[in-house]
């Protein structure tokens, strides 16, 4: 038996949304990796790779998998391991199902790409990274990911599915620049500093440069680099792409669009309303506010309301579905 329409949309819709979250997600993770590689340093002059768990809450999973870490355990950790559904194959595999899934809706170029992308990633083990260098491999999948938004852009059909992937992909950059900023901010700060104090310019060069915000922030400021100024433009600034405030505005608007073209307005008023609250709350404070009332605490609250929000129209778009009883049963069991 066929599902029902309201069902199959919903079920397009979710993943669609998670398409976009995992596309994101990918991409940015394959930036921190090659970020932290070349510019993040501790005391010893290594790599902090411990930092890279830290942004993605995965300590306790980290810990068990890898008790003794050494340097080539984080990288099989993020890149290979599936045991680790935060691993860039993990996330590849994700990716692949939910675009099967949607194969009705996404655009035949879409397809194409993200089978061939996903099919790599995939058949990478161990010794790919050994072989080939951590570098260039992440260029290659940044590289995959920005071309998939491309194609993304310019093929997919504008309709509720291409409003759900927008939501995806606006949610995941708030969730990930949040986590950013309060891990690498908190990693880099000396323990004998005060918070707001400056550090070393190559460190915060290296908060940049994970955001893929190094050019755009040295175009606005190209001689004064403190924390508050790489916060603020990190958090506020609504021209760069993957600024908490631009997403912010953008998931809000896509929303928007759900309840004017669609009829969908009671299902998203509770998360439009928090994704107004969260603007408020940044419009009314500077980043040097922030960062003296609490950089880690505003941060943390931000990903609950992130997340809140994820629950919130994954509650309203794609409910679990009733069960269904068959002969003399009652309903109410």
């Amino acid at each position: 038996m066929l599902p029902d329409l309201n069902t199959l949309l919903s079920r397009y819709a979710e993943n669609m949304m998670w398409l976009a979250r995992y596309m994101e997600r990918i991409e940015n993770l394959a930036r921190v990796l090659e970020v932290t590689e070349a510019f993040v340093r501790g005391a010893d002059g290594k790599p902090v790779w411990d930092s890279i768990v830290q942004i993605n809450s995965d300590e306790e999973r980290f810990r068990a998998l890898y008790p003794t870490a050494k340097e080539e355990d984080y990288l099989r950790f993020y890149m290979t391991d599936c045991a680790n559904p935060s691993s860039i194959k993990a996330m590849a595999q994700c990716i692949r199902e939910n675009a099967r899934s949607a194969r009705p809706l996404i655009s035949t170029e879409m397809w194409m790409q993200l089978n061939v992308f996903t099919r790599w990633v995939l058949d990478l083990d161990v010794s790919d990274i050994r072989r080939t260098g951590l570098s260039t491999l992440c260029s290659r999948i940044k590289q995959e990911c920005q071309s998939h938004a491309g194609i993304t852009e310019g093929t997919l059909y504008r309709d509720q599915a291409w409003l759900f992937y927008l939501l995806g992909r606006h949610l995941e950059r708030c969730d990930q620049i949040t986590r950013l900023i309060d891990t690498r901010y908190h990693t880099l700060l000396p323990d004998t500093a005060e918070v707001g104090s400056e550090i070393d310019m190559t460190q915060w060069a290296s908060i940049l440069r994970s955001a893929a915000a190094y050019h755009a922030f040295r175009r606005l400021k190209p001689v004064t680099t403190t924390p508050a100024n790489v916060v603020g433009f990190l958090l506020k600034n609504e021209g760069f792409p993957r600024s908490l405030a631009l997403n912010l505005r953008h998931a809000d608007s896509v929303l928007g669009a759900l309840s004017a073209h669609y009829n969908l307005r009671r299902q998203s008023l509770d998360v439009q309303e928090r994704l107004s609250e969260l603007r408020a709350m940044l419009e009314d404070q500077t980043a040097e506010e922030i960062i003296i009332r609490g950089l880690h605490e505003c941060m943390h609250w931000i990903q609950e309301q992130i997340e809140a929000c994820q629950n919130g129209l994954a509650a309203a778009y794609w409910p679990p579905a009733e069960p269904v009883f068959s002969g003399t049963q009652s309903q109410s069991q």
